[in-house]
Parts: structure tokens; C-alpha cells; sequence
């Protein structure tokens, strides 16, 4: 494959200034030593070595890269290593593909509280998949599952979820038998929502209470830290929509672990 037209690298050094100067508000020195270091990789200045070829002693400059857990170009080969760990850790069963996401009134939260606030996404979205699949007029079985955490969009948009990969099916509690699901989905999807739901109402008002949450001043201009609670308590609908459901089966390539799944996302 080679080196397409346009790289982000480019994008960077043709408007980055421009952007770091109208962000000063609020941009941070992490935000620049990114940027920094996507346009330096694999250039000159990051130095370089020389290879040369054993049969024809052709010689090729090879920049160093970065190293950088932003950079596209550096996590490319991080990726694929990733996914063979996780295609190897398939068990010979059909997957279930779910997206949680987090209610719109609390994405604000991530940018000032990350650490609180995605700790809240993943806890909340696991402890509805456990509570579900255990649940004997659902699975009534022990499930496990790997999380992968996304916090923009595909147009770059603030949008934080989390993807899950689960066999569809579980271990007995004496952990002798493998439970296949009774549903055309493995699980209700109307039942993890409602639970998610409300694991998301009671994660709320204990992680995001008191001092662990603070607000940037754009939200304390327009309300209180208990008036963003409540607001974000009961704007959590019933059936939160956050939930998408696809089939991941198990082809020989696993591609379908590949598309959505990349971890620095």
C-alpha cells in the first residue's frame, strides 16, 4: 500500500498554528506536544538510520517515529498487534457486537473530569452486561467480554462510548455448561437499556458528586454543579438509545473485529 495524497500530518502543518492560536483559551501544553509530535514523525528531525539492501546495496534513509499513542502513523502496527491478541483470545462461537454511550448531558463532563467520567462509562456498561446475562429469566449465566473505549465521532464531535465484544452465551454457575442465548439477540435490548439506564442514574449521583466532578466555567455560567446533576438524572430516558446492536461472527480473517474496534480511538 503506499503513502496516500493527504496525511494528518500534513492537515497539522498547514493549519495547526492557526488552530493553536485561536484555541489558546483552552488548549493545554499536552494538546501541542501531540500536534508536535505528528508532524515531526518520521522526519529528519526526529534523526533517522540508514538501511541497505544485502543483494543490491541500495541504501533508503528511514526517519525515526515518534511513538506517540495519538499518532496514526505509530499506531497502525500497535493496532494490528492488538487485534491478533484478541482474535487468538475468540472462542469458537458467534459474537455479539453492543455500543453504550453516554447520555449527551454528561459528555461535557469528560473534558474537565476524564478519569471520573469514563471510569463511570465502563463501570456502568459492564455491571449492566453482568447484571443482565446473570439474571435467570434472561441467561442465567456467567459472561465475559472485552470493552474498547471511543470518545469522539466519526465527524470529530465530543460523543464518548464504549464498544463491546461478547460471546453470545455464558457459563452455568457450576461452571460445567455453556449456555447458548434464548433471545434472537443474545439479550433483551430493552432490559439493558433500562438497566443501563439506571445504572447510569445511580453511578451519577456517587461519582459525580461533591468535589470529584468539576465543571468548566462554560457550564458554571449556566448552572450550578447540583443543577447539571439533575438535569443529567433526568434527561436519562428509559429507553436509552445508546445501545446498537450488530452481529460479530467468527469468519476465519475475524475482520469484523478490525473496523470499529481500534484501540487509541
Amino acid at each position: 500500500m503506499g503513502r496516500p495524497p493527504l496525511e494528518v500530518a500534513d492537515l497539522v502543518r498547514g493549519a495547526g498554528q492557526a488552530f493553536i492560536e485561536r484555541s489558546c483559551s483552552w488548549i493545554s501544553w499536552k494538546h501541542i506536544k501531540v500536534l508536535l509530535a505528528i508532524v515531526r514523525c518520521r522526519t529528519a528531525v526526529l534523526g533517522g538510520h540508514l538501511d541497505e539492501c544485502t543483494r543490491c546495496g541500495h541504501r533508503a534513509i528511514s526517519y525515526n517515529s515518534c511513538r506517540n499513542r495519538h499518532c496514526p502513523k505509530c499506531q497502525t502496527s500497535a493496532r494490528e498487534r492488538w487485534l491478533e491478541k484478541r482474535r487468538r483470545e475468540l472462542l469458537p462461537t458467534p459474537y455479539v457486537h453492543m455500543v453504550f454511550t453516554l447520555p449527551r448531558p454528561l459528555a461535557p463532563l469528560a473534558l474537565q473530569n476524564k478519569k471520573v467520567v469514563y471510569d463511570l462509562l465502563f463501570r456502568t456498561s459492564a455491571e449492566t452486561l453482568l447484571e443482565v446475562a446473570r439474571d435467570p429469566k434472561h441467561l442465567d449465566a456467567e459472561i465475559g467480554f472485552f470493552s474498547v473505549l471511543h470518545t469522539w465521532s466519526q465527524k470529530l464531535e465530543l460523543h464518548p462510548h464504549v464498544h463491546c465484544v461478547v460471546p453470545a452465551g455464558g457459563l452455568s454457575a457450576d461452571r460445567t455448561r455453556w449456555i447458548k442465548p434464548r433471545y434472537a439477540f443474545f439479550l433483551p435490548v430493552k432490559a439493558l437499556s433500562r438497566v443501563f439506564s439506571r445504572q447510569v442514574r445511580r453511578g451519577t449521583q456517587v461519582r459525580l458528586s461533591g468535589w470529584q466532578a468539576q465543571l468548566s466555567w462554560r457550564l458554571t455560567a449556566s448552572c450550578s454543579s447540583k443543577d447539571f446533576l439533575f438535569v443529567a438524572e433526568t434527561t436519562v430516558p428509559k429507553g436509552l438509545g445508546g445501545l446498537l446492536k450488530t452481529t460479530v461472527r467468527r469468519p476465519r480473517a475475524c475482520t469484523p473485529l478490525s473496523g470499529p474496534l481500534h484501540p487509541i480511538a
